[in-house]
C-alpha cells in the first residue's frame, strides 16, 4: 500500500522534514538486518485523534531491542512523548499509522554490532485497511506457506526484529503469486505459527483458540492481547493451545488480527471453505468491539487510548 508522505519525521529528538529524514547507504541496518520495529495505529474519536495501546507498543520496542542487544538511548516516556509529537505535529486528525524504528547507523561494517552507534526515528502517515475494506467485510483467503516461521532458537521470534521478516515477504509473495491474499506460517514442529504479520484465531465448539507466541514461534500481540480480553469480557472462553492445518479446515470460524490489519475474518485456507464461508457470529462480535474500543466509543477499554490532539 503506498505511503502518504507527511511533514515531519521524528529522529533522535529531532522533527525532521519527510524528505530529509534520510541514512548513509553503509548504515549497519540496511546490510544485516539487526533493528526492531513497531507498528502502531491512530483513530480519530469523539475527543480527538488517539494512538492505540501505546505504551505497550514502545515497551514491546524497547523489550525486543534488548533481545537484539541494542542499547536504546531513549526511554519509554520519552518515546511515547515522540509519538504524540509526530501524530501532533502532522494533524493526523483523522487518524494514523505510526512507524517507530531502532537501527544501527553508519560507522562500523561487519558481523559484530556492538560498536555500531544506535538511532530511532518515527514516522506517522495515513493508512487505510492493510487488508483491504472487502477483506474486513466479506473475509480473506489463506494458504498455508511453503516457508516455515523462524525456530526460536534460530533467531529469537519473541522480537520483533527487522530483518527477521525476511521470512513474512518470501510467505507473503508466494501467497499473493498463487492468488491468496495472505499467508499462513508453521512452526518446524507442524503447528500453526503466526501469519506474515498478523496472529491467528480458530472457533472451534464455541471456543476460540490462538497458538502459544512463545511455543509456536509467533510474536505475542498487542492486537492478539486486546482480543484476549475482548472475548473475555463478551463471555466467550478463549485458549492457547497447538494447532495443526487440519484444524483451520474444519474450523467453525477463523479470523486474524494484528495492528495494521485489525480484525479480519478468514474465509478460506487452501481452498477449503472455513464454516458457511462468511464471517461469523463470534468473529463478527469480537470485530465490532474492537473498531468501537480503538474508537473510544467503550468506555471500559478507554484506558487503551493515549490523545494526541
Amino acid at each position: 500500500m503506498p505511503i502518504t508522505p507527511t511533514d515531519k519525521i521524528w529522529m533522535d529528538g529531532e522533527l525532521v522534514d519527510w524528505a530529509k529524514a534520510t541514512t548513509h547507504i553503509l548504515t549497519h541496518t540496511l546490510h544485516y538486518g539487526t533493528g526492531a520495529f513497531e507498528g502502531i495505529r491512530a483513530y480519530p474519536t469523539d475527543d480527538g485523534v488517539a494512538i492505540f495501546r501505546l505504551r505497550e507498543h514502545i515497551e514491546r520496542l524497547l523489550a525486543s531491542s534488548k533481545i537484539l542487544m541494542v542499547d536504546v538511548p531513549f526511554s519509554v516516556d520519552e518515546l511515547v512523548d515522540a509519538c504524540i509529537k509526530v501524530v501532533a505535529v502532522n494533524k493526523l486528525d483523522d487518524g494514523c499509522y505510526l512507524r517507530p524504528l531502532v537501527y544501527l547507523g553508519y560507522g562500523e561494517m561487519g558481523l559484530n554490532p556492538l560498536p555500531c552507534p544506535v538511532s530511532v526515528a518515527i514516522a506517522a502517515w495515513p493508512w487505510g485497511t492493510y487488508l483491504g475494506d472487502e477483506g474486513v467485510a466479506k473475509g480473506v483467503n489463506m494458504k498455508i506457506s511453503s516457508w516455515q516461521r523462524h525456530d526460536p532458537n534460530a533467531v529469537p521470534t519473541a522480537a520483533k526484529g527487522t530483518g527477521m521478516y525476511i521470512n513474512s515477504s518470501l510467505a507473503k509473495v508466494e501467497a499473493i503469486k498463487a492468488g491468496y491474499d495472505e499467508a499462513i506460517l508453521l512452526n518446524p514442529q507442524g503447528h500453526v505459527s503466526e501469519c506474515t504479520g498478523e496472529n491467528l484465531f480458530v472457533v472451534r465448539g464455541g471456543r476460540i483458540i490462538t497458538p502459544p507466541s512463545s511455543g509456536a514461534g509467533a510474536l505475542e500481540g498487542i492486537t492478539q492481547d486486546t482480543v484476549a480480553t475482548i472475548a473475555a469480557d463478551l463471555g466467550y472462553e478463549l485458549s492457547f493451545e497447538n494447532l495443526v492445518r487440519t484444524d483451520l479446515y474444519v474450523a467453525e470460524e477463523a479470523f486474524l488480527t494484528g495492528t495494521a490489519a485489525e480484525v479480519v475474518p478468514i474465509r478460506a485456507v487452501d481452498d477449503r471453505v472455513v464454516g458457511d464461508g462468511t464471517p461469523g457470529p463470534i468473529t463478527k462480535a469480537i470485530q465490532s468491539t474492537y473498531f468501537a474500543a480503538v474508537r473510544g466509543q467503550l468506555e471500559q477499554y478507554r484506558h487503551w487510548l493515549t490523545y494526541a490532539s
